[in-house]
């Protein structure tokens, strides 16, 4: 009898910025023969379509989203709350625990191991009910791993409003409060009896418990903080298997229109590295404040750019979010400017050749396609993460230049419009390019992520030689 391969469950997060990477590893999962279950709720199901689609080998595992007092129903994803509901949706998915040991129990080949999303940190706990493996996946940067196990294994003396200097990590950083993720921010500002809470707390710091830690980042760009992370968690099972959307996704994974032709034509059209691709992630709505100095910015500096901007609706509007201003702006850079207003391509654009420059948030997916890209980051950070990747892209590796910070802040037109000017030009170019050869390097064979992705097949491959 041909012998069965290792079963994986994969529980991926509900929030776009999650859950892509970790779809992605699990196709290459797939692809190298193991056999995957991916853990999904009806609502989030479509979602997975190209990859099911792509591979149908892969399993599905379907269970009801669980109801929850804080959480709309029929709401099963972040993008419909927005970053103040990470946790109650890591709450709510926490009462998933007993139809998962009941699937477990009556399966005829039931897993190996969990590779859950390092938000659902509840997981470890469950994995160790059940006897299996539990690997937590970070689709971010090892920084924030690092920061989180330090902010959270610190909890009485990391203090709202102070300023946290991070001594033991590499480089010491220090971030003021506003920098802090997020998630450890909310928690200690907003900390109550309400059990969510400590329910959070407890999950994030059972990741670095966890068997094993996947990120979706490269040696090149995060060696030091890799290398910190293994010596903290005490083995070397500590994996980096990025950039993984360089390995090939299934067509239109993570959803939204297929690509238009239009923006790519209008690039055909461009010199090489003339453009500046101004995007903040699929979410964030600009303040009406904001996106006019953003408008007023572009204008001025003269570069020739193009502008994925989310639009306000009305009652979004109301609440002092903005839209493109309609003052004659678009008329006035016709020529110069393409406006998409919506949904954008990104990768594709930032892979032409004419793109050069990309205005960002600087969230980890969006800064993992600009480097794997070659294109220089212009760093705006705002919540969660952002800050830390600003950090590690401007202060650390000198590929990126920082032009804003902060979700509220208002910028000066003319100092933005000095700033993109003066970032089209620069020896910041040639780190960057220099970064993405190692980027591109690192996924092919014999490659740093390519050898730490096979290690990890291996190792979940013996886990079933010893399970039989």
């Amino acid at each position: 009898m041909e012998k069965k391969a290792a079963h994986v469950l994969v529980f991926p997060y509900p929030a776009q910025g999650h859950m892509l990477a970790l779809l992605d590893l699990a196709h290459q999962l797939s692809l190298r023969n193991l056999s995957i279950t991916i853990l999904i709720t009806p609502g989030n199901l479509p979602i997975l379509t190209p990859l099911l689609s792509d591979n149908p080998s892969i399993q599905t595992l379907i269970l009801a989203f669980p109801n929850s007092p804080l959480i709309p129903q029929g709401v099963e994803n972040i993008k419909d709350l927005g970053n103040q509901g990470n946790i109650p949706m890591i709450s709510a998915l926490s009462k998933l625990q007993e139809p998962i040991i009941q699937w477990f129990d009556s399966h005829s080949d039931p897993p190996v191991a969990i590779l859950s999303d390092f938000f659902l940190g509840w997981t470890h706990d469950l994995a160790c009910k059940l006897n299996i493996r539990r690997i937590a996946f970070y689709g971010t940067g090892a920084i924030l791993a690092a920061v989180f196990d330090h902010v959270w294994g610190h909890l009485e003396a990391v203090k709202p409003g102070s300023e946290v200097t991070f001594q033991d990590l590499p480089g010491s950083p220090s971030l003021t409060w506003d920098e802090v993720p997020s998630l450890f921010r909310r928690y200690k500002e907003l900390q109550v009896t309400d059990p969510s809470y400590e329910l959070v707390k407890k999950s994030i710091m059972a990741n670095t418990r966890s068997w094993g830690l996947v990120f979706n980042t490269l040696v090149a760009l995060e060696g030091e903080f890799l290398d910190h992370l293994s010596e903290k968690v005490g083995h070397s099972r500590v994996y980096s298997v990025g950039p993984l959307h360089l390995l090939g996704r299934p067509n239109n994974l993570g959803g939204g229109p297929m690509a238009s032709d239009d923006v790519l034509s209008w690039l055909d059209e461009c010199e090489d590295g003339s453009v500046l691709y101004v995007c903040f992630g699929s979410q964030k709505l600009l303040k009406k404040a904001q996106i006019e100095a953003l408008a007023s910015g572009l204008e001025k500096s003269g570069v020739k750019f193009v502008w994925a901007v989310k639009q306000a609706m009305t009652e979004q509007a109301a609440d002092g979010f903005g839209s493109v201003p309609d003052d004659g702006f678009e008329h006035r850079v016709a020529g110069r400017g393409f406006v998409i207003k919506g949904w954008a391509p990104q990768s594709a654009i930032l892979r032409h050749r004419a793109v050069g420059r990309f205005l960002s948030h600087c969230g980890w997916n969006s800064a993992l396609e600009a480097v794997a890209s070659g294109v220089v980051i212009l760093c705006w950070p705002m919540e969660a993460d952002q800050y830390l990747n600003d950090k590690l892209m401007v202060d650390y590796k000198k590929v990126a230049v920082r032009v804003c910070k902060g979700s509220d802040t208002v910028p000066d037109p003319d100092d933005l419009a000095r700033k993109i000017t003066e970032s089209m030009r620069g020896d910041v170019v040639e780190r960057i390019r220099a970064l993405r050869d190692k980027a591109v390097g690192a996924v092919k064979i014999g490659g740093s992520s390519n050898k730490d992705l096979d290690g990890l097949v291996q190792e979940l491959a013996k886990l079933k030689v010893e399970k039989d």
